[in-house]
């Protein structure tokens, strides 16, 4: 069994609410979003539903077929502290990953690991996606004789 979904089921959908203030903690730049809106709704549901297709064509790529992932969006300073803090690099970066079980056997489902992207800093968040999800998969870029790009290329082109 394969599993690309957020947690929480109930994330999936945007309820409608009515007026909601978003506000970035770290800017301070704050969005109104009426929630009641089937347009905004629609679209909140169109990007969940592009982005776990991202992830699965790179899981399929790198032949996965049962594991559980987890894509978060952070914002500038969070994707500078998990570099610093589990790379040992004080700088920004567009996509971190977060291997968990590995590629041995394992108690129950598998837990492929957590993929953290800084939209701020990357120039194309399916890239960033692919290519975190393809870390969680067992390839490095850093190690490899180019098959991690060139598999990455692949699924975007075929995502395009």
């Amino acid at each position: 069994m394969l599993a690309v979904e957020i947690r929480d089921p109930r994330e999936l959908e945007l309820t409608p609410m009515g007026d909601l203030w978003l506000v970035d903690p770290e800017t301070g730049r704050q969005l109104q979003v009426n929630t009641s809106r089937r347009s905004v709704r629609k679209r909140f549901a169109a990007a969940a539903a592009a982005e776990r297709e991202d992830v699965a064509a790179a899981l399929r790529a790198a032949g996965v077929a049962d594991g559980h992932l987890a894509v978060e969006f952070v914002g500038a300073p969070r994707i500078r502290e998990l570099n610093r803090e589990h790379r040992g690099l004080d700088a920004h970066t567009d996509v971190l990953s977060f291997p968990l079980d590995g590629a041995g056997p394992t108690a129950g489902p598998r837990e492929l690991g957590d993929v953290a992207i800084c939209p701020e800093h990357c120039s194309d968040v399916t890239e960033a996606a692919v290519h975190g999800t393809l870390h969680l998969c067992g390839y490095d870029h850093e190690t490899d004789a180019g098959e991690m790009l060139a598999l990455q290329a692949r699924v975007l082109e075929g995502l395009r």
